[in-house]
């Protein structure tokens, strides 16, 4: 029996929120909707941390529909918890200030760790904090809005290697009152490719020892989760690509963070199936209409299945499946009696690497110097 870790760490906190396990749900454009925190909380029995989709600042002070919707939280949902996208400090400071005033959220979680074009070529995501003052700004803005709500950041390693920002940035944070820092030990350029850098996240932690640091990056496991504290003195861990398709996965965390490594959860091919349908039927639920709920969940039937033997035309057809009905018909035409798979807890999910990063023209100049971002840079949409 593994040692808990409790027993030697103290709970993780988030402002006045003990996360304990020090367990955190990665926000994944598209992914981490109500629903699937709805899943992944389950599991958890109620245990750790459970992060929004992304929401841009402008799409958020505009009221866009769709943003609007993506913030809604279920009741059972506490700490309620919502990540943040923007670029222009004015913009983001109104958006904290309304989720402060009118009690949207109970943590605000800022982005700077997205690499895809459409963030950086605005400057945004990973690409921010290159620009320290405007990163300075920004916190600023964000902690001064937020009141009372406890204010955290996610980013990466930086740009790329030549352009690496994350003890700065944490050490702005630090200076600017952020409550916590997630960092993924890649960098832009890396997107999801090679192997996460854990030894960064121990030189963050030594550097700003006086906030909870957060490691995240190929935890495929429970044992990853593990390893990843021991090694690296993190106080807790982001699990992004690794509960994909695996929403059990928190049932795991929690077991193994309190000594109960035996309990690891390795469900057969049917439950797995009853998943995939309550999944889908959240989904729906959550839309208000059957078969779109059905079709947003079409990108997780890969994700659910790997390992199982499951043939190809069979999955071309759970892929294209409209309805509850259909759903469940062709799962149930499956080999049901399989049981979990060895090798389907490894990688999972986009693991493109050595990317060039899109940036605005002359970006890389000047590291302070940022009086060409303004709020035109702020996306309009939220979520994937």
């Amino acid at each position: 029996m593994s040692t808990p870790l409790s027993t030697t760490n103290p709970s993780l906190r988030i402002g006045p929120h003990a996360v304990q396990p020090p367990v955190v749900l990665a926000p994944m454009a598209g992914i981490t909707n109500a629903p699937f925190r709805t899943l992944c909380r389950e599991f958890s029995g109620g245990k750790g941390l459970f992060v929004s989709e992304m929401i841009t600042t402008r799409a958020l002070v505009e009221r866009n529909d769709k943003t609007m919707q993506l913030i809604r939280f279920d009741a059972s949902e506490k700490p309620r918890s919502i990540q943040l996208y923007g670029v222009d400090p004015a913009t983001v400071g109104k958006a904290v200030r309304m989720i402060a005033e009118e009690d949207l959220a109970d943590h605000i979680d800022l982005n700077f760790g997205c690499p895809v074009p459409k963030v950086t070529r605005k400057g945004g995501g990973s690409a921010l904090p290159y620009k320290r003052n405007l990163l300075r700004s920004i916190l600023r803005e964000a902690v001064a809005g937020a009141g009372d709500l406890p204010v955290t950041m996610k980013m990466r390693k930086g740009i790329d290697d030549d352009h690496l920002t994350y003890l700065d940035a944490g050490r702005i944070a630090v200076e600017e009152g952020v409550t916590a820092i997630a960092l993924h030990g890649r960098t832009a350029a890396q997107h999801y490719g090679g192997t996460a850098d854990w030894e960064a996240i121990a030189r963050l932690k030594e550097h700003v020892p006086e906030i909870p640091v957060l490691g995240n990056g190929d935890i495929w496991s429970a044992e990853d989760a593990l390893r990843m504290v021991r090694e690296t003195g993190c106080d807790g861990v982001v699990v992004g690509r690794g509960c994909l398709g695996r929403p059990w996965l928190f049932a795991d965390l929690v077991a193994a963070f309190e000594g109960r490594a035996q309990d690891l959860a390795r469900p057969a091919l049917r439950e797995v199936a009853d998943v995939m349908v309550r999944h889908a039927t959240l989904l729906g639920e959550w839309i208000g209409d059957e078969a779109r709920g059905v079709i947003d969940f079409r990108k997780h039937v890969a994700w659910y299945l790997k390992g199982f033997a499951v043939g190809s035309e069979m999955r071309k057809r759970l892929a294209v499946t409209s309805s509850l009905a259909q759903l469940r018909a062709g799962l149930d035409e499956l080999d049901l009696d399989q049981p979990w798979p060895t090798g389907a807890d490894g990688p999972r999910g986009r693991t493109s690497g050595n990317n060039r990063v899109v940036l605005p023209d002359g970006w890389l100049k000047d590291p302070y110097d940022c009086a060409g971002v303004t709020e035109d840079a702020e996306l309009d949409t939220s979520g994937g």
